[in-house]
């Protein structure tokens, strides 16, 4: 029996890369390290746009050992400790651990900046407004 999805509608068309990223972001999830996202309100004295900040909590992770990446059409966040074996450790109970932390980005999205500050890393982003056009079609009259 054939799989079934809401992407198999024939209206539609094109969006079969959509159901693939869709299943690639449900397997990939560990759940490490931990975010938020929220949304930042603008100030309209100043045009400031809405933006939209995803904070993940990096304690001891250093700026050094981060990387924050657009790649297409996604925000690709790394995280790399290398484990220097000059500490004799009593008890380890914190990892060098590794991540990757992938969000998909809707078109015209656009990273403002990423800041690290006492274990938390933003990165800000924000969606340009869409410009509106309309194009009138003209329509003939075959004679």
């Amino acid at each position: 029996m054939s799989r079934i999805t809401p992407f198999t509608s024939p209206l539609l068309l094109g969006f079969d890369t959509m159901e693939k990223t869709l299943e690639r972001i449900a397997k990939g999830n560990d759940g490490y390290p931990p975010y938020n996202i929220e949304r930042v309100r603008g100030d309209a004295s100043t045009d400031e746009p809405e933006r939209l900040r995803i904070t993940l909590a990096v304690a001891g992770f250093s700026e050094e050992d981060l990387e924050v990446t657009t790649e297409e059409n996604q925000l690709v966040i790394r995280g790399r400790q290398i484990d220097n074996g000059d500490r004799d450790y009593l008890h380890r109970g914190i990892a060098a651990r590794q991540f990757q932390r992938t969000f998909v980005l809707a078109d015209g999205m656009k990273v403002l900046g990423a800041e690290l500050r006492n274990g938390l890393l933003s990165v800000d982003l924000v969606r340009p407004e869409p410009v509106r056009m309309v194009k009138k079609i003209n329509i003939s009259v075959p004679e």
